[in-house]
């Protein structure tokens, strides 16, 4: 069976996007989602997005992490899903998606993408992790912790980010880990260790949101606010009337096969 995709990223975040409209990707398989996921072997992505049907919202969206494993969410995911599902007219330019976090409502504009994430929960500030630096903590659709730092670049990511990553506070299922910073002229930096990618990523949506609003509920910034993420693109976190959003650019990389049941 030859598998269409289409390779999209949003601000560096990138993504293995399939039509599965029809329902037949292999989901049980995680050896082959975990070989097409790989970097050095396969094509390639920080997640495996999923355009299926939806009898609660214009599309489903299943997002499944490069180990295998499902997400319930997954901001740039969804821009891009939201995208490449207006290029395929499978839904129009203001839809609705289904996600394992609830429904989100997403807006294709020209060049861009907004996202309206789901409501904030398990907000939180200041938690005792061990870190000599503050840290606080909100779900935006998946679990967030936010170290303050003083140097987002000097941070050893692989290292500590690990570490809160799994800290047994967010036991048993951990939380995804972000190093930010407020910068001079009131923008934020952040680099973000994912769960499920195990690893940095060039940018998170769910994280760039998380940080913004964490650091507007410390009375840092102001919103609408812009997000430096590591690969060099910016991502905007608003709120409106408290539905957080977040716009940024989503680009198609390339298009190609996979065909399934072959070592690749």
């Amino acid at each position: 069976m030859k598998i269409p995709f289409t390779k999209m990223h949003g601000a560096g975040n990138d993504f293995i996007m399939v039509d599965d409209r029809a329902l037949m990707f292999p989901l049980e398989d995680q050896l082959f989602i975990q070989r097409i996921a790989s970097r050095r072997i396969g094509v390639g992505c920080d997640g495996i997005i999923l355009l299926q049907p939806s009898k609660a919202a214009d599309l489903r969206m299943r997002f499944i992490n490069p180990d295998g494993g499902e997400q319930d969410m997954c901001g740039n995911g969804a821009r891009c899903f939201a995208r490449m599902a207006h290029d395929l007219g499978a839904a129009p330019s203001a839809m609705s998606i289904e996600t394992g976090a609830g429904i989100v409502r997403a807006q294709v504009l020209e060049g861009l993408v907004r996202l309206d994430l789901t409501e904030l929960t398990d907000l939180e500030l200041d938690l005792p992790v061990g870190l000599e630096c503050p840290v606080d903590f909100v779900n935006t659709g998946v679990p967030h912790a936010v170290a303050w730092v003083d140097d987002v670049q000097a941070v050893d990511l692989p290292r500590f980010g690990k570490l809160l990553r799994r800290h047994e506070r967010f036991a048993p299922k951990g939380s995804n880990a972000n190093f930010a910073k407020v910068e001079a002229d009131g923008t934020l930096s952040v680099r973000t260790y994912e769960r499920g990618v195990e690893a940095e990523t060039l940018a998170c949506g769910t994280g760039a949101a998380a940080t913004a609003l964490l650091a507007a509920e410390r009375g840092w910034v102001k919103l609408p606010v812009a997000v430096h993420c590591a690969g060099g693109f910016d991502l905007v976190i608003d709120s409106v009337q408290g539905t957080p959003s977040l716009t940024g650019g989503a680009a198609t990389v390339f298009e190609g096969e996979i065909e399934y049941g072959n070592r690749i």
